[in-house]
C-alpha cells in the first residue's frame, strides 16, 4: 500500500488538509475493476488508453477541472505505477491532482473502503470512473446536492444519470441500471 502522494513529489497529505468544507474534491476510479477490454489492457489501464492521441483520463480530470474542482485523487490499482507517471507529467493549472495506489483492491467498494480508511475524504467529493468523458456542467447538481445536504444532513449521495433509448449507440450492451424514484424524499 502506498500513502497519498503530492503531484510534484511533496510530502505526503496530512488529515488537517483535507478539512476545509469549500475545497471542492473529486475521487476517480482508475481501475474499471473488471476484465471488459482484455487483452488491451493487459500492458496498459483502460483509463491511459487513447482517444484522438489523448489518454482517457486526461479528458476525465479536465472535466473535473473545468467544473471547478480543486483537488482530484486517482485511486490506481492495476498498472498504478503508469498512472503515476502519467499524472507526474500532467499540466493542470491550478488544480491539485495526487495519486493513491493501492494493490489489494477488487472492487469499487474495496477502493471506496480504503479510502475512508486513510480518511481522505471529512466532506463532499465528487465520484467519476476513470474512463468519464464529458462536458456536462456540474455547479447546478452540486447547487441541488448542496441544498438536500443542508435540508437534512442524511442526505449523503446525488447521483447523476443520463437518459438514452435502448440503442444508442453510447449505451452498454452489458449493463443495465434500473433507478426508481421516490418523490416524497
Amino acid at each position: 500500500q502506498e500513502m497519498v502522494e503530492k503531484k510534484k513529489g511533496a510530502a505526503p497529505a496530512t488529515s488537517a488538509e483535507f478539512k476545509t468544507e469549500d475545497v471542492l474534491r473529486a475521487l476517480i476510479l482508475a481501475d474499471s475493476f473488471d476484465q471488459r477490454f482484455t487483452p488491451i489492457t493487459l500492458e496498459r489501464p483502460r483509463t491511459l488508453l487513447p482517444i484522438v492521441n489523448v489518454p482517457i483520463l486526461n479528458y476525465t480530470i479536465e472535466f473535473l477541472a473545468s467544473s471547478g474542482v480543486q483537488e482530484i485523487y486517482v485511486f490506481c490499482c492495476a498498472h498504478a505505477q503508469m498512472i503515476k507517471e502519467f499524472l507526474s507529467h500532467l499540466k493542470t493549472g491550478d488544480t491539485v491532482v495526487k495519486a493513491i495506489s493501492v494493490q489489494r483492491c477488487n472492487s469499487a467498494g474495496d477502493a471506496l473502503r480504503e479510502v475512508y480508511a486513510q480518511n481522505i475524504f471529512n466532506s463532499d467529493f465528487i465520484l467519476v470512473t476513470g474512463d468519464v468523458i464529458s462536458n456536462m456542467r456540474l455547479d447546478k447538481a452540486l447547487a441541488a446536492h448542496k441544498a438536500r445536504r443542508e435540508k437534512d444532513k442524511n442526505n449523503i449521495m446525488t447521483m447523476i444519470f443520463k437518459q438514452s433509448g435502448p440503442l444508442h449507440r453510447t449505451r452498454s450492451l452489458e449493463d443495465d441500471t434500473i433507478v426508481a424514484l421516490d418523490a416524497s424524499t
